[in-house]
């Protein structure tokens, strides 16, 4: 294959890219504007690489072959070659920005340039380009070499012919390529924070971390919701919430519960610290009224899908295979709905909204979808 791809950032996401697109056969040039990134990047790729060649998951030419197509270059000039450069640096807009003018400079007038972007408006980072059209989002999950799934995300004025480049060469590199809508948290991020976000309403209230996770993990959940905070990181979680309920103007639905405000100011970052909301435990046995805890989630899952989908956002099943590939959810909100039907969910949020204390409240109000036909 004689295509090429550039990315911009060599952190953990960054050199994930790289090995997507490294591993399908693609030529990739990588950059980062740290010497030191620069320097360790190979090392880097080397270590991650290890455990699959150790365990013969990967042969030792194909190894070597996947490194071969690999180059560091200098700076961003060098990406000249490249058809689609995606970039993984900082969460800032002004940065992002300075970037793609740079990327514009450098590329050829065809070149696609992508950001990965998990919280920033595709449509505002495109905003300062001279060439928009060709400006798109590629929101890959981490590790970026193992998830399956990339949002695919169009601001209005992209065009269809960079949004064909994007998602054939990512489909080439074995992701399953989801179009997503240009708002906040595009899908998974929007709809996973019932998730985290229930979760927390419910220690709140007083129950215990071990009871939620094992409900969940008895409804056919990997990890529990707040067991998952610890895998991500209390502050990655934070961080999310607090940039959506802003993006959101801090509707109730993505109110930042004051638990996971403690657990980063305490430290208790999950098992990148050592200590969690689970972590270094597990869930212990699931309580008699699991289904009910399991129940309560799911509920607010199907309605936060359903404020997406109400408001022009992606498609049933796309929201669907986005929660499952990316979250390894074992069912899709729309499909948590058919198995419960609209009434039981109606009359779930219905007693949730009216228990709900004041800083909660509007947080349960139904989405279209669950309306009576």
């Amino acid at each position: 294959m004689d295509a090429c791809v550039g990315v911009v950032g060599l952190g953990t996401m960054g050199l994930g890219i790289v090995l997507v697109y490294a591993q399908a056969g693609f030529r990739v040039l990588a950059t980062d504007s740290f010497p030191a990134a620069r320097a360790t990047a190979r090392d880097k790729l080397v270590a991650v690489l290890a455990p699959r060649l150790a365990k013969g998951a990967l042969d030792q030419a194909t190894h070597d072959a996947i490194l071969a197509r690999i180059t560091i270059v200098e700076d961003v000039p060098a990406l000249a070659p490249a058809g689609l450069v995606i970039e993984a640096i900082i969460e800032e807009i002004a940065a992002k920005r300075v970037l793609v003018a740079a990327l514009e400079a450098s590329l050829a007038p065809d070149a696609v340039i992508a950001t990965n972007t998990s919280s920033l408006s595709v449509a505002s980072i495109a905003a300062g380009a001279k060439q928009p059209e060709r400006l798109l989002g590629l929101h890959f999950f981490n590790p970026a070499q193992v998830m399956k799934l990339v949002e695919l995300v169009a601001h209005p004025g992209t065009a269809p012919e960079a949004l064909t480049r994007a998602r054939d060469w990512t489909l080439a590199a074995g992701k399953v390529v989801i179009d997503a809508p240009d708002r906040p948290g595009f899908i998974v991020n929007r709809c996973a924070r019932p998730f985290y976000g229930e979760a927390l309403a419910m220690l709140e209230e007083g129950r215990s971390p071990g009871e939620i996770d094992a409900a969940m993990q008895a409804a056919g959940y990997r990890i529990g919701p707040l067991g998952l905070i610890d895998l991500i990181g209390a502050d990655i979680n934070l961080a999310a919430t607090e940039g959506l309920s802003r993006a959101m103007s801090g509707h109730p639905r993505y109110h930042v519960f004051a638990a996971l405000r403690d657990q980063v100011a305490e430290g208790a970052l999950g098992r990148k610290s050592g200590r969690g909301f689970i972590h270094p435990g597990e869930a212990g046995p699931a309580p008699t009224d699991a289904a009910r805890i399991a129940l309560r989630i799911e509920a607010t899952l199907i309605n936060e899908a359903g404020w997406l989908l109400a408001q022009g956002g992606g498609t049933r099943d796309g929201i669907d295979s986005a929660l499952k590939l990316g979250l390894n959810f074992p069912r899709g909100p729309v499909e948590m709905l058919a198995a419960h039907g609209a009434h039981a969910i109606r009359a779930t949020l219905a007693a949730l909204e009216a228990a709900a204390p004041n800083h909660l409240k509007t947080r349960y109000l139904p989405a279209p979808i669950l309306e009576p036909s």
